[in-house]
């Protein structure tokens, strides 16, 4: 079956998402909340038509070890949800079909564990899966065999997918998040089922959600750097519910919160349940930070903050992870800059992954990010949707990120190889008294011609831009109130505003998986010529 192939079976990841049944654990949910047995009797006509139709080892849904790793754990949950209802244990444990299904993803998950470059939030959501199920679904003479070894890869992957800081490795933030929801999962089934884990897993998921914690805006949303495809570990909440505050308040119920994490005022479903199950992590003689991480350098992530909200996100890390780099962009020493949360040089996003070739290589180019593109190409070349042939090296030379909190300037600066020939390196100041955001791009190390130079920044959906020469006048609301910035462009290059272009694809911003929307990139044209560089001002008003 073809199952790449769009012009066969249009996206199968589309296909895909639907059958982690994690559109079943919150009607499952809302029986356990409601006691309405509507709920639960949709649930059991879900499942049962769904087994039915895709018996063990044939069609689409037996290919991908994500796919039945996170639909386990969507089972796990739905016979817990359920366990009030007359009905659950003729779904589950009494019915020769669904054994059948649960043995089978168990036993191809033992089989056939992704390895090499695949081994990423892939491995970790095979492993999650196969340890829920066997912790909570032990029926079977291998359950113990299956719970051992998953626990033991889930251990080895998440350490080797998060750095010590406690960013995850792909520089990808929702895999970030993806990853943190499946272990604490995994580890709520363990301690449901009174299996121990070892320390260093609960000391990962710890250290993940003080880097979350430290890296969030004033409104909680976490960078958008890399690739993002909307992928949940565990589903229970309905459509609202902050991922990011959900996660948050999960960490501080198993967790403990720091002083100076960020407060999170919503609620939500999935906190409350894992917290009935995680044993409070004991965290004393635990070291973690005192206060606020602002540099991760085993990252190469750095936030600016300044007043009235101002935060920015610059990337002088590398380029991504393991060989193929799956989830990287082409985005070395790009930066994201938010004013009260709003998105001002935004990040435009992932939109699409197997389909659309051309969209695809748009949204993970050079050019689709905010940082300065050579001769008409990437600083990293990919080899195919997920694959880089050669990657960026990138190192940060300053990040002194204090001076912006007290009164003063923040400074930031990175260089990258991905030039050959050439090394691009930037300079980005934040000065507190002023509001202001100073970036300058130099072009170092040039041989021979004159090398074309075109400076891209992408403004997010909710700004208007007002473009005369070389200075945009941007304005937005937030709350109903009317904010503005300048933004002085350098006079060396020729400006022109962009919006909702398709040949090529040029001015766009994707919110989320399979979703785009116009919104305007100022793309500066010219040529790097001597020892000048390209100076950029974003200056915030009021």
């Amino acid at each position: 079956m073809p199952y790449r192939d769009e012009d066969a079976v249009g996206d199968i990841k589309q296909i895909w998402e639907l059958s982690r049944h994690q559109y079943l654990t919150v009607l499952a949910a809302a029986y356990a909340i409601t006691g309405d047995e509507r709920y639960a009797e949709r649930v059991a006509a879900h499942l049962r038509s769904w087994w039915t139709a895709n018996p063990p080892l044939r069609g689409v849904h037996w290919i991908s070890g994500i796919e039945l790793g996170i639909r386990l754990l969507s089972w796990v949950w739905i016979r817990r949800l359920l366990d009030g209802w007359p009905g659950a244990a003729g779904l589950f444990e009494g019915n020769p079909v669904a054994l059948n299904q649960i043995w089978h993803h168990q036993r191809w998950l033992a089989a056939f564990p992704s390895r090499g470059s695949s081994a990423n939030n892939h491995v970790i959501a095979e492993a999650a899966g196969q340890f829920a199920a066997a912790c909570a679904f032990g029926w079977f003479p291998s359950s113990a065999r299956w719970r051992t070894e998953a626990l033991r890869s889930l251990e080895r992957h998440l350490r080797g997918n998060t750095f010590g800081s406690g960013l995850n490795r792909e520089l990808a933030t929702e895999y970030h998040g993806l990853v943190l929801e499946l272990g604490l999962a995994a580890v709520a089934e363990a301690d449901a089922a009174r299996r121990p884990v070892p320390a260093s897993l609960r000391l990962v998921l710890l250290r993940m959600t003080d880097a979350l914690a430290a890296v969030v805006d004033n409104r909680l949303r976490p960078p958008r750097q890399g690739d993002a495809d909307d992928g949940h570990g565990l589903v229970v909440d309905g459509a609202g519910t902050d991922r990011w505050a959900s996660l948050l308040a999960t960490g501080d119920a198993v967790f403990g919160r720091l002083a100076w994490w960020p407060m999170v005022t919503g609620t939500d479903v999935r906190t409350p349940l894992l917290a009935a199950l995680i044993r409070p992590y004991a965290t004393k003689g635990t070291a973690r930070p005192a206060s606020r991480p602002a540099h991760f350098a085993d990252a190469g992530m750095t936030i600016l903050r300044g007043p009235g909200e101002i935060w920015c996100r610059c990337d002088g890390g590398p380029h991504g992870f393991l060989s193929i780099a799956a989830h990287a962009h082409a985005d070395a020493l790009s930066l994201e800059v938010r004013h009260d949360g709003v998105d001002v040089l935004a990040d435009p996003g992932t939109y699409c992954y197997h389909g659309q070739p051309e969209w695809r290589r748009y949204f993970r180019s050079t050019l689709g990010h905010n940082t300065l593109q050579l001769d008409g190409g990437d600083q990293s070349v990919s080899g195919g949707p997920f694959l880089w042939t050669r990657q960026a090296r990138s190192r940060v030379l300053v990040a002194d990120t204090s001076g912006a909190s007290d009164g003063g300037t923040a400074r930031w600066c990175a260089e990258h190889d991905g030039y050959q020939r050439s090394v691009h390196r930037r300079r980005v100041e934040l000065t507190a008294a002023s509001q202001e955001l100073r970036v300058v791009d130099e072009i170092h190390g040039r041989n021979g011609p004159r090398r074309a130079v075109r400076l891209a920044f992408h403004l997010g959906p909710a700004i208007a831009a007002d473009l005369v020469g070389n200075r945009a006048v941007l304005t937005w609301t937030r709350d109903g109130e009317d904010r503005s910035a300048v933004l002085d462009l350098p006079g060396q290059l020729s400006w022109r505003a962009h919006r909702g272009e398709s040949d090529p694809p040029l001015g766009w911003y994707s919110a989320g998986f399979g979703r785009k929307e116009p919104t305007t990139t100022l793309i500066g044209t010219g040529f790097a010529d001597g020892a000048e560089g390209f100076t950029t001002v974003l200056k915030f008003r009021g």
